[in-house]
């Protein structure tokens, strides 16, 4: 049982900063399993292929791409470049990949990609909101790589129904592996992997869930605490009555091929 009064944690919860993609203030507050493929390392791998060119969407704080890229080098490629929309993660970014010499351009996430036809032998994401697939193959060269790791159907869904109750099938349809592999088709271009996963989400204490709920922004649309209060405290009495709230997370590799032709 935690020591921590209910309004100590969710004050807590409530002051952490949530710009950028790191994950480190969870430790021992809320644990996700990671897919077995290994992103990070294998983005680094494509990184140190990648002959001309390489772009990462939305790169978030840009955490992924400096591991990978540190991990490639110096076999990274000539040029590289990331795109974020979000103002607090583009500051995050730019201090973290500019000393690489990478620039981070502010582009919107539902925005055309500001970047010429066919500039890119590789393009990387790690949990787009959406992927573009449009754009993804209009910036690619002829033979170039998409690949990403994208959040599937009904992530966190035991959470987001916890406080929004029953949601739709159709709600989440869109991130759904076979509808992303027609959509890639459909721009043009060829999958090469595509592999889905569900791991296991356990949140420790309520200043975990309100944290969770403020960084990852659409999980629970217009989230406060205040808004949320009597919802917040059962399952905070919950928590401590039966140990940590069990969600399952959905995951996604998937790699595609812009075709020569």
């Amino acid at each position: 049982m935690n020591d921590r009064t209910f309004e100590d944690l969710l004050a807590e919860g409530a002051a952490v900063p949530t710009e950028g993609w790191d994950f480190s203030w969870f430790e021992g507050r809320a644990t996700e399993a990671r897919p077995s493929w290994g992103y990070a390392a294998k983005l680094a791998d494509r990184l140190a292929a990648a002959t001309s060119a390489a772009l990462d969407v939305q790169t978030g704080g840009g955490e992924v791409l400096d591991f990978a890229l540190g991990r490639a080098a110096p076999a990274a490629p000539v040029l590289t470049v990331a795109t974020e929309g979000w103002p607090a993660n583009v500051a995050k970014a730019t201090a973290l990949l500019r000393p690489r010499g990478i620039a981070v351009v502010v582009s919107p996430e539902d925005a055309p990609l500001p970047f010429a036809d066919a500039t890119f032998d590789l393009v990387a994401s790690r949990h787009p909101v959406r992927p573009l697939w449009g754009e993804i193959a209009r910036v690619l060269r002829p033979d170039g790589t998409y690949f990403a790791q994208h959040v599937g159907p009904r992530s966190v869904f035991e959470l987001v129904e916890y406080f929004l109750g029953p949601q739709p099938a159709a709600a989440s349809s869109a991130r759904h592996p076979d509808r992303e592999r027609a959509d890639a088709e459909a721009a043009g271009l060829e999958i090469v992997d595509l592999r889905a996963e569900r791991l296991r989400v356990e949140f420790h204490d309520i200043a975990a869930v309100v944290h969770f709920l403020r960084k990852v922004v659409w999980m629970v649309p217009g989230f406060t605490v205040k808004a949320s209060l009597p919802r917040l405290r059962a399952l905070h009495e919950r928590i401590e009555a039966d140990g940590p709230f069990v969600a399952h997370s959905t995951r996604h590799l998937i790699e595609a091929r812009k075709p020569t032709g």
